[in-house]
């Protein structure tokens, strides 16, 4: 039997999967199992061309931080020459371009020697991604069948287009056109693109906010410090159906209570010593548009009975002017404050938080996501990388890990920054373009992010939890204290959010996900 033959059947696959009902992701990784059966390698990729970088839709055989990461093609010669190529190449394992995957493939430090080929894949003459391959072992793709690569790059090139096609319907369907989608992934590249992250607590946030963003009602983001509160706005607006218009943005913490006033409601001319010029003020500049409101729970209180009026009637009355104005204002407002022990404690009107918490939306901290920290890690090496001018960046074994059992209570912003200072120690070791590694030593975690310690184990109320997952466990355990404060309260939701300390939307939130209530139509 010849090589060609022997790897044909592990062509079927990939063509059967065309016409399954599969999503996106579950076709992708599919693809790429097949490909990884079919050829003797130790890893593969699957990658779509986006804008002059290609980006991994599935693999196997790599990190965890791979997803996270972009590969620009000016940067990388091989991707250059494969994507250039009219059919599969299959680079001498003495190639001396430098690998793009160097270090990130199983435990090889280095890819100096190995075997690598890559297939452009392209539909109706027009470049759509790239499959590559790799294996450890010199001279492993050698006795390939060209004809065997070339329907294989075919196949997965019409399975990549058939998943982008299902995917863009998707999205259509849902994110009211492509249009739209351009705007969101324009927003999470020039914000530093937190939204990454495939856990459960996102893949619930992003429901949400395409569910939220579908209307004009008020929406109130929540959570703590630096977990991207503004970005959640800002997808908001981006998917919203004011999306064509300015998000305008004010932070009421950021100006004395003097001024507050007059930056929200704006003034005449004259109205008071120092106003020269006539001022809209942001309600006004948002008039058609939408406002974000940040730290909304430092607004004053003596201003919030009159922007109370304004949300309530839709009329401005600027300083020193004796009539209303009539504004069209979509508002955000974003807090990591407790507004409901604010109202207690005197500090926010009850009436102003009702009329504001229509839609809430809670941004869970990193601790509630830690499997998307190594992808967090990726984007945020590959982001140091270009600010600094360093070659590429690769994470040492058990550095992922590390960083993973972090406790990060300054939440994505403060990984960020951990990944940039350890970027910078890590490159002080190689010459200028080298590969830098980072060591577990260049973190140097500060107290808030040190990895916590191993809790002592606490005796269960039934044997089998013992055997359970860690996030199955925690899930059951929600359960149940929840199922205990319902059966306190009689089945109150309400009554029992307050004895667990919750607000009633997080509770009912947490109850969806954890299959105690009906999902939300």
């Amino acid at each position: 039997m010849t090589t060609t033959s022997c790897h044909l059947d592990d062509l079927l696959p990939i063509a059967l999967d065309m016409t399954a009902s599969l999503t996106a992701a579950d076709r992708s990784r599919r693809l790429v199992d097949a490909v990884l059966r079919a050829l003797p390698c130790d890893a593969v990729a699957l990658l779509r061309l986006e804008e002059q970088q290609l980006a991994p839709v599935a693999a196997r055989g790599f990190g965890a931080d791979l997803p996270g990461r972009r590969f620009a093609l000016a940067e990388h010669p091989r991707l250059q020459r494969i994507c250039a190529a009219s059919g599969p190449v299959v680079f001498p394992a003495d190639c001396e371009l430098p690998d793009p995957y160097d270090g990130m493939i199983g435990a090889a430090p280095h890819l100096d020697v190995h075997s690598c080929l890559g297939c452009p894949l392209r539909v109706e003459g027009q470049l759509v991604g790239v499959l590559t391959a790799d294996a450890l072992r010199p001279g492993a793709f050698d006795a390939l069948d060209p004809r065997f690569l070339t329907h294989l790059a075919a196949l997965a090139a019409a399975a990549l287009r058939t998943s982008d096609l299902i995917e863009a319907l998707e999205r259509r369907a849902h994110h009211r056109g492509l249009v739209v989608q351009d705007l969101v992934r324009e927003e999470l590249g020039q914000r530093g693109g937190w939204m990454i992250g495939e856990s459960a607590a996102m893949q619930a946030l992003r429901r949400e906010i395409e569910i939220f963003s579908r209307a004009e009602l008020p929406v109130l983001v929540t959570g703590e410090t630096g977990v991207g509160k503004e970005l959640v706005v800002r997808m908001l607006h981006a998917l919203s159906l004011r999306r064509e218009q300015p998000l305008v943005y004010l932070n009421c913490a950021a100006l004395p209570e003097s001024m507050v006033e007059a930056e929200l409601f704006g003034y005449e001319k004259g109205a008071f010593t120092g106003a020269v010029e006539p001022r809209l003020g942001k309600l006004r500049v948002a008039d058609g548009a939408s406002l974000l409101l940040d730290e909304i729970g430092e607004l004053p209180l003596s201003i919030q009975p009159k922007f109370l009026r304004a949300l309530q009637a839709g009329e401005v009355q600027p300083l020193g002017c004796d009539r209303a104005l009539r504004v069209d204002v979509r508002l955000f407002a974003a807090t990591n404050r407790d507004l409901e022990a604010e109202v207690a404690a005197g500090r926010f009107r009850a009436d102003l938080l009702h009329r504001l918490d229509v839609c809430r939306l809670r941004v869970p901290p990193l601790r509630e996501r830690a499997e998307d920290i190594p992808l967090l890690a990726g984007h945020f090496a590959d982001g140091a990388r270009r600010s600094l001018g360093v070659g590429p960046i690769r994470f040492a074994p058990g550095v992922p890990e590390l960083l993973q059992r972090g406790e990060w209570r300054g939440n994505v912003r403060e990984l960020e920054n951990a990944i940039h200072r350890a970027v910078l120690r890590a490159a002080a070791r190689s010459e200028p373009g080298e590969r830098v590694l980072v060591e577990a030593r260049d973190l140097e975690l500060t107290p808030t992010s040190a990895p916590r310690e191993p809790l002592p184990a606490a005796p269960t109320a039934h044997a089998e939890a013992d055997a359970l997952p860690l996030r199955e466990a925690v899930q059951q355990y929600q359960r149940d204290r929840i199922r205990e404060a319902l059966a306190r309260s009689e089945g109150n939701w309400s009554a029992a959010a307050r004895s667990l300390g919750m607000h009633r939307s997080n509770l009912h939130h947490l109850g969806r996900r954890l299959g105690l209530l009906e999902p939300a139509e």
